[in-house]
């Protein structure tokens, strides 16, 4: 079992930047494939960013260059830095926990609400 509580979210301007954090809970999270997902009012939940135990990353092509994943084994700790956000950055983002040879994500946090708004 890994449980995920996000941190970070909030409302700030265009060209500002937020830092979200993971904290997990459970044994092993190093092994498991940690990611970024958001979803907006009337859209479908998306992946951002995801990094495996290895260091392995992938980024949805609308936030390359802007975000950066990172994780923090030793803290059981997930990040994801994002710089110069757009209004349509703004939604609920989800920390997420995949095991590597599963295909979708077997846990989820609550979610941060992150508003990017002049």
């Amino acid at each position: 079992q890994v449980q995920l509580v996000e941190s970070g979210g909030g409302l700030v301007q265009p060209g500002d930047s937020l830092r979200l954090s993971c904290a997990a809970s459970g044994s092993m999270f190093s092994i498991y494939v940690m990611g970024w997902y958001r979803q907006a009012p009337g859209k479908q939940r998306e992946l951002v960013a995801q990094i495996t135990g290895g260091g392995n990353i992938k980024y949805a092509d609308v936030v390359k260059g802007r975000f950066t994943i990172s994780r923090d084994n030793a803290k059981n700790t997930l990040y994801l830095q994002m710089n110069s956000l757009k209004p349509e950055d703004s939604a609920v983002y989800y920390c997420s926990a995949r095991r590597p040879l599963n295909s979708v994500p077997g846990y989820w946090g609550q979610g941060t609400q992150v508003t990017v708004s002049s």
